[in-house]
């Protein structure tokens, strides 16, 4: 009877937050795949059954493959910068730095995670400004000529993966210093009695150690820039003032095409090979990381 008791307030108590994930996140998820084989527009009374007509025109829209292309840059050259630096800073503070002054580290580096995106992004585009920037007037010293970095179309891509790297982080070094700390000395210790160095007790116990951590870490940091947004809405603006028109990306792009364009079923079609994408190289990863954990 008690067990039955315990039963029922579990599922009385899960029922609510379970109701809510269902109607905000599975809900919607169906919701896009049934939109994206319609001609869904706002304005429109008739939404006809097109099928996969959203998802063939895709294949030949140039802005879309465009928007496709630098999403997936950005997405890569974020994951490639955070996570070696995430990770050795984490080590950096763990066995570098004492208890007093760990706190002050991690919290230094998790404030650009909690800082609103807007006035992040404006001081990073003051930062690469090609007149008033401080990064032009520091490379001025060794004689470099100022550049317009966020009107070039390579270097307006590295600014906002900068952008994003560095609210990445904070989290990033977070997770890893708990996973870190988890870690049993015992380990190290006796590494160190073999006569192993530093080096050699992070590469050969720290990193396989983290290796669900890592892969947590890489997960998440990879959906999160695939997910952007408001960074190339406010760096890469034309010279016009036109926000995220430099840089092209597919939540931009959906946005565009369902609220300027009234083509909510091609956006749908997008957000469905958005998902798509996401899903595959998360499921890349989990098959990269547990064929690593096998070969050892």
């Amino acid at each position: 009877m008690k067990k039955r008791r315990q039963l029922g307030f579990v599922i009385s108590a899960l029922a609510v937050p379970l109701t809510l994930f269902v109607l905000v996140r599975v809900m919607p998820i169906f919701e896009t795949l049934r939109l994206s084989l319609f001609k869904w527009d706002i304005i429109s009374k008739n939404k006809p059954f097109v099928g996969l007509a959203n998802f063939q025109e895709l294949v030949g829209d140039p802005l879309f493959l465009e928007a496709l292309r630098n999403t997936t840059i950005i997405a890569f050259g974020v994951l490639a910068l955070t996570i070696p630096l995430a990770l050795g800073l984490a080590a950096l503070i763990q066995h570098r730095f004492g208890s007093a002054l760990s706190g002050f580290y991690e919290t230094s580096l998790f404030i650009p995670h909690i800082v609103s995106l807007v006035p992040a992004a404006m001081a990073w585009k003051w930062v690469f400004d090609a007149q008033l920037g401080p990064l032009n007037a520091f490379l001025g010293i060794f004689g470099i000529p100022a550049q317009a970095w966020l009107f070039h179309p390579v270097w307006s891509i590295v600014c906002i993966i900068v952008l994003c790297s560095w609210q990445a982080l904070g989290y990033a070094v977070l997770i890893f210093l708990i996973g870190l700390r988890n870690i049993s000395t015992s380990l190290y210790e006796a590494a160190r009695l073999d006569g192993a160095t530093a080096w050699e007790c992070f590469r050969y116990i720290s990193i396989p150690q983290l290796r669900p951590v890592t892969l947590y870490v890489s997960v998440v940091t990879m959906i999160a820039a695939f997910n952007i947004y408001g960074q190339a809405f406010v760096l890469a603006s034309d010279s016009q003032g036109a926000p995220g028109k430099l840089v092209r990306v597919l939540v931009l792009d959906m946005l565009e095409n369902s609220f300027r364009n009234y083509r909510v079923g091609y956006a749908a079609a997008e957000a469905v090979v958005l998902l798509a994408i996401v899903l595959f190289l998360t499921a890349g990863q989990f098959v990269f990381f547990r064929d690593k954990a096998a070969r050892r």
